[in-house]
């Protein structure tokens, strides 16, 4: 017989279920493991003591009847104390209060959107009081197999527990470090400059000030460097102050490190003007601080680690406008890892000349291009999720140029990309018709490799132009392992490799050219892609991203040779 948990105010429970659909046992675990969706979120992200945590929970099952052993907690990510619930007691237990000595329930979930957890009619009880545990902790939500041994699926929300609101204004022109006990609210552009470090601590809350004149912005100059190293379970989040439900694209600026390596500008270098290849970074006036640039191949703007930047890319005046996260001039000892952009009004991250590598990015809903590079940046890339909705549009994949000056310019644009998912939105772009997943021009080299393009509007790969269609001749531009499907969405082209590119593109992606190999078009079979508030870019059983055809990265220190796989991720989720 199945029983309904019913919420407080009488209504029965769209969730949960006893285990009456399925036996209990290992072999009715789904093969690839759980089929179902589920996102949590609390009302706010910064709270301090004494206030009232809510949360809600969507659940989708997507046909999945496994019997699931469900257990919730809140962990203090500092000390790692957990405290479960819906009891707060320090031992393990299950959402109905049962321990594993008195034995788990296991529930056969229903859908539900937007359901309460805590707070008034939550499956929990009513709101949780935020004890006097400063620091970073998660809200954790498993579902365990039924034996309540194994975690199948969890989902995640952080919030910061803070003593203080800190307002940051001006420029930061000595050694400063912000702490995760304390809530940092930027107004106005921020400068760190004068030999400053900024070290932000994991599990820090940045908040940038929609409105503000100009728009918050966080800018490491060339005299200055950041020091934000968070880490898988204390990430630093740098975010709007709009409340949930009211953020939009573009509530402040984002966040620009600027450095001393080189550049083209393809104007005026050796000259007074512009002794060493310098230039000012896109959307703020031109300064001192806003230079980047020089002949310092190995200069340090800093460590990014773990750090999310959301709602980002205020517009300054028209067509300049900042980007999540901008690097301009930045050198080889720069750092970059674990970085998540989303919701941003321009482009996830874009580089401006320099050398400087990263890996393990994702960018997801942002309005203009993820992988944006020109100026010479010939840095190198590996492990990317880049994803696009219908009602988040964006515009390109890569947008990648040598210089608008100067398509001949020095250092030439050549970045090395490994291990990329591009995921359209199926439409055309946010604010440009014509948005290509890899998309080169102004004579911009590129190498890239293994590396997924799906359901874009316009063509999988275009070369605009013939100072870029040189570029493959030249030996500056190559691609191996590409794989291509639905794109060119607007005219429902055919799933065949010539029909998938761009004219431009077609010796190249054909194999008439020696510098393309590899090209296929065939459907990748992720698991759930289009599951925008809960994704899963691996790949099904019988996915052809693990063909052993694909090339595997050099084994140079920094690229990891065993990725030989198409796309971002293989079989493991290190987006979680």
């Amino acid at each position: 017989m199945k029983r309904y948990v019913c919420l407080l105010f009488g209504a029965c429970s769209l969730w949960l279920g006893s285990a009456g659909a399925q036996e209990c046992s290992e072999a009715t675990l789904p093969a690839l493991g759980s089929k179902v969706t589920m996102f949590a979120w609390s009302d706010k992200y910064v709270y301090q003591p004494g206030e009232s945590l809510a949360l809600r929970w969507t659940v989708k099952t997507n046909g999945d009847e496994y019997p699931y052993t469900v257990v919730a907690f809140r962990q203090n990510n500092q000390t790692g104390a957990r405290t479960y619930l819906p009891g707060g007691t320090a031992e393990a237990t299950d959402i109905f209060g049962n321990s594993m000595a008195t034995g788990f329930q296991a529930t056969a979930l229903q859908s539900g959107e937007k359901q309460p957890l805590l707070g008034e009619g939550g499956l929990l009880g009513g709101a949780a009081t935020i004890p006097d545990e400063l620091g970073m902790h998660t809200i954790t939500v498993q579902l365990r197999d039924c034996s309540g041994t194994r975690v199948l699926k969890t989902a995640y929300m952080k919030i910061g527990v803070v003593d203080e609101f800190v307002e940051v204004s001006g420029n930061i022109e000595s050694n400063r470090t912000w702490v995760s006990t304390k809530a940092y609210r930027v107004s106005g552009v921020v400068f760190v400059r004068n030999n400053a470090v900024l070290t932000i601590e994991p599990g820090t809350f940045v908040i940038g000030q929609p409105g503000s004149q100009p728009p918050s912005a966080l800018i490491v100059t060339r005299s200055g460097r950041i020091n934000a190293a968070g880490t898988r379970s204390r990430p630093i989040v740098m975010t709007s102050s709009q409340p949930f439900g009211q953020r939009r694209r573009g509530d402040w600026g984002g966040l620009v490190m600027l450095g001393r390596a080189p550049v083209n500008t393809g104007a005026n270098i050796g000259t007074a003007q512009n002794p060493a290849g310098e230039f000012n970074i896109e959307g703020l006036p031109a300064s001192e601080d806003t230079r980047f640039g020089g002949t310092d191949v190995n200069h340090n703007c800093g460590t990014l680690a773990y750090v999310r930047v959301e709602y980002a890319g205020s517009i300054l005046s028209p067509n300049n406008e900042l980007n999540s996260f901008t690097w301009g001039g930045c050198g080889k000892q720069t750092v970059a890892h674990h970085l998540q952009a989303i919701f941003g009004l321009d482009d996830a991250f874009e580089w401006f000349g320099g050398t400087n590598d990263a890996r393990y990015l994702v960018g997801g809903l942002n309005a203009d291009d993820f992988v944006d590079y020109q100026l010479g940046w010939t840095g190198r890339l590996q492990y990317g999720i880049f994803y696009q909705s219908p009602d988040d549009r964006g515009n390109r994949g890569v947008e990648g140029d040598n210089s608008e000056f100067n398509a001949s310019a020095t250092p030439l644009s050549k970045p090395v990309m490994y291990n990329l998912t591009f995921i359209g939105s199926g439409q055309a772009g946010f604010d440009e018709a014509n948005s290509p997943g890899l998309y080169l021009r102004r004579g911009a080299g590129a190498e890239i490799y293994n590396t997924l393009v799906t359901n874009f509007a316009s063509a999988g790969v275009l070369l605009d132009g013939a100072a870029t269609t040189a570029q493959v001749d030249a030996n500056n531009i190559k691609m191996d392992g590409i794989l291509l499907w639905n794109n060119f969405r607007s005219t429902q082209a055919e799933n065949t490799v010539q029909a998938q590119v761009h004219s431009s593109a077609a010796n190249l992606a054909t194999g008439q050219s020696p510098n393309g190999r590899n090209f296929v078009s065939v459907d990748p079979m992720l698991r759930r892609p289009f599951d925008y508030s809960d994704p899963d870019f691996r790949g099904a059983f019988g996915s052809r991203i693990f063909s052993p055809r694909w090339v595997s990265p050099p084994d140079d220190g920094f690229f990891d040779q065993t990725a030989s796989f198409i796309g971002g991720m293989g079989e493991t989720n290190w987006t979680e």
